[in-house]
């Protein structure tokens, strides 16, 4: 019956088809029910056998560790190094750390495992579970105690070997430190006590060597604690037993031996330091007595040399003398210091016949003086050898002072002539030149003459100049028997010759002047006396103020202005003063008919033919040919309104020609 394929099944036929239903699923389910419950058993059992294995296995492997771990922890072999206790200490750490916490859980969860099992039979009604012998949880418990006990004691006896070896580090390492600074210390000292040095040394190196010894000695004592530490420190760490005890030992023998030998050695040099020092002593009085003596000897030979050598500088016959004098004084004292330099070096005698008796090996010299018996020898045979030579140049010198003294003499004689004969002409030239003695002409005669006599006297003048070039080649710097030098005489001269000079040329153009301007000889007289007033200095020149109280006088009345143009006729080349011939030429112009710069305009208006310019030709037509070049060259340009070609301006050459403008 298939009521799926019905279209409208009715009620009959469903409960039919459920009815076939119900009876074959209730045969399957009493089915399946029997094979849950086998299931069920099955699945209990064979889980409750895989806990006992699991049980087993794992009690095995916990008994198996801790029977494993137990000797490890029982060993209490002590190790030599600090590092190797502690690498054992970080072992027993990473055991607490690492290893064990790991089995604590394995035994808790074996525990756990094995009342859960129990608990498991019981309620399933199955027997309790009896583990193999030995793998009672009670078993692994007293395991457990042991290894927790072994497990204390190790960790004990741990910490106190790191101790044990940490004192041992500590007295080993301060073993160490002791015996690196000792050994430091005594290094070389043996090579030292034993040097010889004493056996060249003076006496002050001896007593700076005792003194040195003794400072030794009591820095040797000074060590002796730190020797009996080392040997304390050596003796606890065999106690100790220490694991390097032999190389620590070998290492204190070796610093005890050496202590007790630099005690022989330091008793040893102290003896002959001392011995020593007693034998210099006698040599360095002697040494002592030699260099206070030899010390002002010889300083007196050196400065007897030096004075001998000296080379002098003298200028007078009473200088010289001097000298001698006392080179004489010199020579009397040498036979009494011959027989000092023979004292002195008896002392050295003694010096070396002591050295000989005693054979005292004297490597060093004397220490209170670098003087030697050579060096006295040689020095005074060098004093000998000098004294000879000191007395030719002393003569030689004395000759040439002679010579110079006659020089000087014969220069003075005819200085102290010529300087004086300068000084009287020069005078009478300027009495000559102002006073008013005769006409100009005599006065001109007077001064030639005066001119002739002076160049007639010029051998005089030449003859001192050679008197004067051998005084400069004997180096005489200074002549006592005259005021006049050489130079005095060369200037006064050049004086004379230019005042002679001048004076006659000044007389000269008086005369042209008076004849040119026609002055009188009354004039040029009263000319000279109102120059000569106020010449108030008697220069034979008035200076600006001079010049200007005289144009007062003369009724002048000009102000600043005027004055300068004055001046600058009088004096055009600003020297600040008048001279009496520019006074004349002043006075005349003053006072004479002369030309002007308005009549010479007016001449040359004439020749132009009343114009303002002139022209080239009219100057050659009316002027003498060079006259009339003179005037075309020399004139100018005329720029004027009525100018024509070629045209020149004879106003501004007019006024050139009187000093009114530039030429």
């Amino acid at each position: 019956m298939n009521i799926v394929s019905t279209l409208r099944p009715d009620e009959k036929a469903i409960m039919t088809y459920v009815s076939c239903y119900y009876h074959a699923f209730s045969g399957k389910q009493k089915a399946e029910t029997a094979a849950n419950r086998i299931c069920k058993v099955l699945a209990v059992n064979q889980e409750n056998e895989q806990l006992m294995e699991d049980y087993e296995k794992l009690a095995s492997d916990l008994l198996e560790w801790i029977r494993r771990t137990i000797p490890w922890l029982e060993n209490r072999a002590p190790e030599n190094t600090m590092q190797a206790m502690q690498q054992k200490l970080e072992d027993f750490r990473d055991y607490r750390r690492l290893h064990k916490p790991p089995k604590v859980q394995e035994k808790c969860q074996l525990e756990i495992n094995f009342n859960t099992l129990q608990t498991k039979l019981r309620l399933s009604n199955r027997p309790a579970f009896m583990p193999s012998e030995g793998k009672m949880v009670s078993d692994i418990s007293n395991a457990w105690g042991s290894l927790e006990g072994a497990e204390k004691g190790y960790e004990e006896w741990l910490l106190n070997e790191i101790r044990r070896l940490e004192r041992l580090d500590h007295l080993a390492e301060k073993f160490r430190q002791k015996a690196a600074i000792h050994e430091a210390w005594t290094d070389g000292k043996e090579e030292m006590l034993q040097q010889k040095d004493y056996e060249t040394a003076s006496l002050s190196d001896i007593k700076a060597l005792l003194k040195k010894h003794e400072a030794f000695e009591s820095d040797l004592a000074a060590h002796q604690d730190r020797v009996e530490q080392i040997a304390a420190i050596a003796q606890e760490l065999n106690e100790l037993e220490y694991y390097d005890s032999p190389s620590v030992n070998a290492r204190c023998q070796r610093i005890c031996d050496q202590w007790d030998s630099l005690g022989v050695l330091t008793q040893k040099r102290s003896e002959a330091l001392q011995r020593t020092e007693k034998l210099l002593e006698t040599i360095d009085q002697l040494y002592l007595e030699f260099a206070k003596s030899a010390a002002p000897f010889n300083n007196w030979m050196e400065g007897a040399m030096e004075d001998l050598q000296d080379t002098f500088i003298v200028h007078t016959i009473e200088e010289i003398q001097g000298l001698s004098t006392a080179h004489e004084q010199f020579k009397a004292t040498l036979p009494e210091a011959d027989k000092e330099r023979q004292a002195i070096l008896g002392i050295h005698n003694e010096i070396a016949k002591i050295v000989q008796t005693y054979h005292v090996n004297m490597a060093g010299t004397n220490p209170y003086t670098t003087i030697n018996p050579q060096e006295i020898n040689a020095k005074w045979d060098k004093v000998r050898q000098l004294v000879p030579q000191r007395d030719q140049a002393l003569i030689e010198e004395h000759a040439r002072q002679q010579n110079n003294e006659r020089l000087r003499r014969q220069f003075a004689n005819q200085a102290n002539v010529i300087g004086p004969w300068i000084q009287t002409k020069m005078q009478e030239i300027g009495r000559i030149s102002i006073e008013m003695h005769g006409t100009l002409e005599d006065q001109l005669t007077h001064l030639r003459q005066y001119e002739k006599s002076i160049v007639n006297y010029k051998p005089k003048i030449d003859q001192l100049e050679g008197d004067h070039q051998l005084i400069q080649e004997a180096l005489i710097f200074d002549n006592k028997h005259t005021n006049y030098t050489m130079e005095h005489i060369r200037v006064g001269w050049e004086q004379l010759l230019t005042t002679i000079a001048r004076t006659i040329n000044e007389i000269e153009n008086q005369i042209l002047t008076r004849d040119a301007k026609g002055i009188s000889q009354d004039q040029m007289n009263e000319f000279r006396a109102s120059f000569n007033h106020f010449d108030r200095k008697k220069t034979g020149m008035m200076d600006a103020e001079d010049f200007r109280a005289c144009l007062i006088s003369m009724g002048y009345n000009m102000g600043e202005a005027e004055f300068a143009r004055i001046m600058s006729i009088v004096d055009p080349n600003r020297l600040g003063v008048v001279t009496f011939q520019a006074f004349i030429d002043f006075m005349s112009r003053e006072t004479a008919d002369t030309d002007t710069a308005d009549q010479v305009m007016a001449s040359f208006k004439v020749l132009a033919g009343d114009k303002n310019y002139i022209l080239a030709d009219e100057l050659r037509r009316e002027l003498p040919p060079d006259q009339a070049e003179y005037c075309i060259a020399r004139m100018t340009p005329y720029t004027g309104p009525d100018a024509v070609p070629g045209a020149l301006d004879y106003m501004s050459f007019s006024t050139a020609l009187y000093g009114e403008s530039d030429l």
